[in-house]
């Protein structure tokens, strides 16, 4: 099982991305999927998770009304929308999956299966 994390990359602020998480090998559609970051010297958190299963979608308060979190389930993808960036959204970005929790949770110890990763700067 593996998760993979893309879409990362260097924008000005307030500017938009779009990162995306595929998780060959399982279908994504069973599960919670979240999104967490690691700002610089920073520890990681929690910014917007999906339970892909009834659609119901959770954001940090930092990240909401500027991110979106949605999936696609024909390509076994989950999405974050990402706009209005600032330089403080700057992170590597990282994507996991809930396989053994029947609901949602923002703690990084409830999902079990990550990806690798995706670094996102905000700089002018």
């Amino acid at each position: 099982v593996q998760l993979q994390a893309s879409g990362g990359g260097l924008v000005q602020p307030g500017g938009s991305l779009r990162l995306s998480c595929s998780g060959p090998g399982f279908t994504l559609e069973d599960y919670i999927i979240g999104w967490f970051r690691r700002p610089p010297g920073k520890g990681r958190e929690w910014i917007s998770s999906v339970d892909v299963e009834d659609d119901s979608t959770y954001y940090a308060d930092t990240v909401k009304g500027r991110f979106t979190i949605s999936e696609d389930n024909a390509k076994n993808t989950v999405h974050l929308q990402m706009n209005n960036l600032k330089p403080e959204d700057t992170a590597v970005y990282y994507c996991a999956v809930d396989t053994t929790g029947s609901s949602f949770s923002s703690s990084a110890s409830a999902y079990n299966y990550w990806g690798q990763g995706t670094q996102v700067t905000v700089s002018s």
